[in-house]
């Protein structure tokens, strides 16, 4: 049995891919050509820990070679990928890294629940493999203490035991790549499309968030920074760390944005991608977050990829969200005969009019979609062949509604992810709707206290709010997140961590910012808010990466205000 393993930093999530796609394909004797037997041990035991399934095809509790069940007691239901544990309400899942595990020498801690800072890990002696296979067979760990019942019983055999402790001795055990003892490198992306007025309120309000928090920050050759205290955790242990960002600003047509991001990557390793901004495809900048392991964490973006993979977070579906619940409110509201929808040939027009076209036909509404060119909405191909009777859906932007006649219809719909929820020509016709993904007015402004209260500290001016918000949201909410995780900078830990604290931290928020407003006499101070973002509803859980999930349908009413027709729609 295998004793000296191999370098813990050798075995990246991409390698151990690698090998296990060697097991699967080559014969035997090119895998024992190609890989040591280190190589194997890691690789096996990563298949037992996230799939709960051996080398000989058995589940991991032993039974026969159905496994249809195995997942449900594999380690990495409970532990997470990044074997850091979590929260079930008051149940506390504790890390089993290699560091929390097996290094007697190396002082671990990890917050165990954000609605407390006092809820750590606790402490036990290094195990080896053989006290950590008596545990695990047991239920009592090496300090004589239970387990948690909820713990299933697991009695390996030599050969399995020897393969999960290679594995879990080289997880989470070294620093993501962009991370060093005092600073995190990050990213943001910018798409060639972006405006350039919008271009710089991005970079303006995220650099300014970022020059703020670095300000604020103290490390371990300079103590002076600190002008705040996130947690006292990290303050007593000095976790926090400053922030370098990278700007990496895209050319050309999006099937080679992969190729510059593997470019700009190889020439500065990043933690993560914080942000971002796109007014098309987001895909080549998902997949290469995928493929490289690389969080990309809530970018400012019309049309995310559609897939929840692990590693990127977003605000909502974008268009694609719209699209859904327009869908589902002429369906459900008096569904028309016919629809006609107006867009652009680019692919945030194309594909939110694809999906509307997808979920219409199946509850037998015909539709029409008809394609513009820019500067040509005014032309016949817009209203020849309208009747009192149509519903429009126009996926246009603010530009090419300037000139955009008054329609004889029975309404029409236009995106705000879009047109921003900007005032347009024809905004306060009676026809006209807007799918709306963010808090309305009044409540709006509520959620956005700080960030208000920020930007006139700043003096920085609102070009666009939604995005702007965004940004503002990304930079403290990270700053959170990184602050919980103490010295455990995982990035799989990252997305986690996330997934857990997303909601309960913005009911927290919300209920700060309220007391705040009481305090300060400030009008409105009553509103009840369960957000801090333009949204109203922020959450995540295991495997879901859109955190606002619905839309209102709204008009500007007689008196000029947006109004909301609907409830909040979650399609």
């Amino acid at each position: 049995m295998l004793r000296n393993y191999a370098p813990l930093s050798k075995y990246t999530p991409s390698r151990i891919i690698v090998i296990l796609t060697l097991l699967a394909c080559l014969p035997c004797n090119v895998i024992a050509e190609n890989l040591s037997e280190t190589d194997l041990l890691v690789a096996q035991g990563r298949r037992l820990y996230e799939e709960g399934i051996n080398d000989s095809g058995k589940a991991s509790n032993g039974s026969p070679a159905d496994t249809s069940k195995a997942t449900q007691t594999a380690c990495v239901r409970c532990h997470r990928r990044s074997g850091m544990g979590t929260v079930e309400g008051d149940i506390l899942i504790a890390p089993v890294t290699g560091n929390y595990l097996f290094n007697p020498d190396k002082f671990q801690v990890a917050t165990m629940d954000p609605r407390s800072g006092k809820k750590f890990n606790q402490a036990h002696r290094a195990y080896t493999e053989e006290s950590l296979s008596k545990t695990l067979a047991t239920g009592i760990n090496n300090e004589g203490r239970p387990l948690l019942a909820l713990m299933p019983h697991y009695h390996f055999e030599k050969n399995d035991m020897a393969a999960l402790t290679a594995y879990l001795k080289q997880l989470s055990t070294v620093w993501s790549p962009g991370v060093d003892a005092e600073t995190i490198h990050l990213a943001t992306v910018i798409t060639p499309e972006v405006e350039p007025i919008r271009r710089q309120a991005f970079l303006d309000t995220l650099q300014m968030s970022i020059k703020q928090k670095n300000g604020n920050t103290s490390t371990i050759s300079n103590k002076k920074g600190r002008r705040h205290m996130t947690t006292a955790a990290e303050m007593v242990l000095g976790t926090e760390r400053k922030w370098d960002l990278q700007v990496w600003e895209l050319q050309g047509e999006p099937e080679t944005w992969g190729g510059q991001l593997d470019e700009k990557y190889k020439a500065q390793p990043v933690f993560a991608l914080l942000s971002g901004v796109s007014n098309t495809t987001w895909a080549p900048v998902h997949n290469f977050c995928e493929n490289n392991h690389v969080p990309c964490w809530f970018p400012s973006v019309t049309l995310p990829e559609r897939s929840e993979d692990f590693y990127t977070l977003y605000f909502s579906r974008g268009v694609i969200l719209e699209a859904q619940v327009v869908a589902k409110w002429l369906i459900e509201n008096d569904k028309p005969k016919r629809v006609i929808q107006i867009i652009r040939n680019e692919p945030v027009s194309i594909e939110a009019a694809k999906e509307v076209d997808t979920l219409l036909a199946k509850a037998g509404v015909a539709v029409e979609t008809r394609m513009v060119k820019e500067g040509e909405v005014t032309s016949s191909q817009l209203t020849g062949n309208v009747n009192a009777e149509d519903v429009v859906i126009a996926w246009l932007r603010n530009d090419d509604l300037k000139e955009i006649p008054e329609l004889a219809v029975k309404a029409i719909y236009y995106s705000a992810e879009l047109t921003g929820g900007q005032e347009i020509k024809n905004a306060f016709a009676k026809n006209a709707h807007w799918i709306y993904p963010y808090e309305l007015p009044e409540k709006r402004q509520s959620n956005l206290t700080n960030f208000h209260a920020w930007q006139a500290m700043k003096k920085m001016p609102i070009i666009d709010e939604p995005l702007q918000a965004e940004v503002f949201f990304a930079v403290e909410f990270l700053t959170e997140t990184l602050s919980e995780m103490l010295d455990n900078i995982y990035r799989d830990y990252l997305i986690e961590r996330a997934e857990g604290m997303l909601s309960r931290s913005e009911a927290i928020k919300s209920e700060q910012q309220i007391r705040e407003r009481q305090m300060r006499g400030i009008t409105g101070a009553s509103i009840r808010q369960e957000s801090t973002s333009i949204y109203p509803h922020l959450g995540l859980g295991i495997e879901q990466h859109f955190a606002s999930k619905g839309a209102y349908i709204v008009h500007y009413d007689k008196d000029r205000k947006l109004s909301n027709e609907s409830e909040w729609i979650v399609p």
